[in-house]
């Protein structure tokens, strides 16, 4: 499980750094989406990786902290998933403004 998860996290890594360095600003705009998704598989992975765990303890007991999962990864990450949400959006609007603006969807805003 914890290899298939570091796969998935370096494939997701490398595949938004290297839509970052294309020349467009869609392709732009989809590498920040991946690298956000990256870093929030590897925020969530920080907090052990458990099947079947609840996150919170029951009653007022001492228990074993290593049966139960952390609940501050899961409560950033879903954090992290809303701000990336609106910050997409925010980008996507400027991206058709500056399209409209420019007439391309070069990042440096020539045709080459």
């Amino acid at each position: 499980m914890e290899l298939v998860l570091a796969l998935g996290i370096g494939v997701f890594t490398a595949s938004g750094v290297w839509l970052i360095l294309r020349p467009r600003t869609f392709q732009v705009i989809l590498g920040l989406s991946l690298l956000s998704y990256a870093v929030n598989l590897f925020i969530y992975a920080m907090g052990r990786l458990r099947v079947d765990a609840p996150a919170l303890i029951e009653g007022s007991a001492r228990a074993d902290p290593s049966r139960f999962t952390d609940p501050l990864p899961q409560a950033l990450v879903l954090t992290a998933i809303v701000i990336s949400f609106a910050m997409t959006a925010l980008l996507l609007v400027v991206l058709l403004a500056s399209r409209g603006l420019s007439g391309t969807d070069h990042v440096d805003g020539e045709d080459r």
